[in-house]
């Protein structure tokens, strides 16, 4: 999209009566409202740092309850950021996606602090079927590689 126009994605939808409304909704809109209906997301501090049709980028700081034994991060914190990512992304084309296969390789082990950065490098949209991967940095450094595999449903997102 050149022009600073902003990708819009249009629905119809019927009211009761049966009449029927044109919304629009910025692909950028369905992170938001997925974000904040996230619980979990929300916990854990995932901050949506930007957001376009194919592309989210997340930030989080790993705090002390966060840690695990070995007072690391635990694996589970660095997947959920990717994962959100993933599923951020995935969801951007206007249809309701859901997982149905993810990897993660940890790379690095990560403090008490560290602010991470997951960002998705690749979006691969086939017709129901769509595969990710998503980078996740510590300042400039990767620490982890995480790969997804999306079903793409018929249901729309809805504008509320």
């Amino acid at each position: 999209i050149s022009g600073g126009q902003r990708p819009l994605l249009t629905y119809f939808t019927k009211n009761k009566s049966g009449t029927e409304k044109l919304l629009l909704m910025e692909s950028k809109d369905i992170p938001h409202k997925m974000l904040s209906l996230d619980a979990y997301s929300k916990w854990l501090g995932i901050k949506i740092l930007s957001c376009e049709i194919g592309k989210c980028k997340l930030g989080m700081t790993v705090r002390k309850e966060m840690l695990n034994s070995m007072n690391k991060a635990h694996g589970a914190i660095t997947y959920a950021l990717a994962d959100t990512a993933f599923g951020f992304t995935a969801n951007t084309h206007g249809k309701y996606a859901v997982s149905i296969e993810t990897s993660i390789n940890h790379i690095e082990a990560l403090e008490e602090g560290d602010y991470l950065i997951a960002e998705a490098t690749l979006n691969l949209q086939k017709t129901k079927v769509g595969f990710n991967i998503v980078e996740v940095k510590r300042e400039n450094e990767l620490v982890a590689l995480f790969k997804g595999v999306v079903y793409r449903t018929s249901k729309d997102w809805e504008v509320s």
